[in-house]
């Protein structure tokens, strides 16, 4: 039933706001972590982001914003090359290129985006997400660091404690009921925490040297354009998720939020909310499919309760202590859940072609996604020094430049591969 917005400040509201934000938590805080960006920023950004989401689209759409796994890979490389301030001079300009898709559904409708990154393109270039950083949660997992560099762990401990969170993992995703089933990512914390523990992993001085309240160590972001033409082509990708995202979410409540506020202003608000979190030196965000489940199980459509999330985000943000604990998670810890996490990525781009029944027996198709997958993960670079185009936005790219290029199959041409396919069905028949 549609909660109205009068019990905005009822007691119920605000605690159903605190649950969705500890839906969202594990995810929203991972990814800061394994990008070298400051967690207690990264909750700040998020609240700040699904704020300013709930402004452009008038409180309509229940949805939370928070950090985005998709640029993970973009950032670790960006952060490397020119710094946090560059990288998030880069996300800024991310951010502008959401604002700007939406102006194009504004004008153009909602097929735009299709047109330009249908299935055959989308599919692996998100699957390049995934399978790009299977290295880094492999080696973390192990002990190392993401680059297998440097061993920060024993080789037995580290597999002990990153085998013990990923199959909690496992186990709550698929075996859990109610809203423990949308925990698993937190539940994995927790239990390889606690292991880690056990195994003196955890070194827990720099909590008691924490002050309790400080301002999270923001950074204002710097225009450096080797970053942000690195960044922006990364933006595709995440704009046609939020797609998807929106469409969830009007099944989910019966609403069509594509029609009103509209695809334009949700693409907006996202936008919006990614370029606020860079000035800030907070990870880009996006919507959140985790708290679209608890949506669904709670029933929980007033969006004032999203409101509530991103308060109480805001206000852990300043609890210094808090933040300075989340940064104690052994590298380990989060190594055995991103395995899990990245071959999910990996699984979402290949269902991505499976539904909707993307024929590879089509050279076309073929071509598409045998160049995006073997540029991703044999990691292809175009050009030299900082001129240099490689990862997801290099797939990206080509993908999209191969898709506007190659002609569609023809007519004709499908009808022989059919008549081909006939004759072979019609041999192996006889051969039975």
């Amino acid at each position: 039933m549609q909660t109205s917005h009068t019990g905005a400040f009822h007691w119920r509201t605000v605690l159903a706001g605190s649950q969705m934000l500890f839906v969202a938590f594990g995810a929203l805080v991972l990814m800061p972590l394994l990008t070298g960006l400051d967690p207690s920023v990264a909750l700040f950004t998020a609240g700040l982001g699904t704020l300013l989401f709930h402004l452009v689209t008038g409180l309509s759409v229940p949805i939370f914003l928070a950090s985005s796994f998709v640029f993970i890979a973009p950032i670790t490389y960006s952060v490397q090359n020119w710094g946090v301030a560059a990288t998030m001079g880069g996300l800024m300009a991310a951010g502008f290129v959401y604002m700007l898709l939406a102006l194009a559904v504004k004008l153009k409708g909602v097929g735009f985006l299709h047109r330009i990154m249908p299935p055959v393109v989308t599919g692996p270039v998100i699957m390049i997400i995934g399978l790009g950083l299977a290295p880094i949660a492999v080696n973390m997992a192990m002990g190392k660091t993401g680059d297998g560099s440097i061993e920060l762990f024993p080789y037995d401990q580290a597999m002990l404690v990153s085998m013990s969170a990923l199959v909690t993992t496992l186990i709550v995703a698929v075996f859990a009921h109610g809203i423990f089933r949308l925990l698993p990512i937190l539940s994995g914390v927790v239990v390889g925490y606690i292991m880690a523990h056990l195994s003196g992993m955890v070194d827990y001085t720099v909590i008691q040297e924490a002050s309790w309240l400080a301002v999270p160590a923001f950074v204002m972001p710097e225009l450096n354009w080797q970053a942000i033409l690195f960044m922006v082509p990364v933006a595709l990708a995440p704009a046609i998720e939020h797609v998807g995202d929106m469409l969830a979410i009007s099944n989910v409540t019966g609403k069509d939020y594509v029609r009103k506020p509209g695809l334009h202003r949700t693409l907006f608000g996202d936008g919006l909310a990614t370029s606020a979190a860079a000035i800030f030196g907070g990870p880009p965000n996006t919507t959140y499919s985790e708290v679209t489940g608890a949506v669904m199980l709670t029933r929980q459509f007033n969006p004032v309760v999203m409101v509530w999330a991103a308060v109480v985000a805001i206000t852990l943000a300043f609890v210094a202590k808090f933040g300075v604990a989340l940064q104690t998670i052994p590298v380990p810890v989060m190594g055995g859940i991103l395995i899990l996490l990245f071959g999910s990525i990996a699984a979402v781009g290949l269902n991505t072609l499976i539904k909707a029944n993307v024929d590879l027996a089509e050279q076309r198709n073929l071509v598409i996604v045998a160049t995006t997958l073997v540029f991703g993960i044999g990691g292809m670079a175009i050009g030299a020094g900082d001129l240099s185009l490689q990862g997801v936005s290099l797939c990206g790219a080509v993908a999209i430049v191969l898709n506007l290029v190659l002609p569609s199959a023809k007519p004709s041409d499908k009808d022989d591969l059919h008549e081909e396919q006939d004759v072979v069905d019609d041999l192996v028949e006889h051969t039975r």
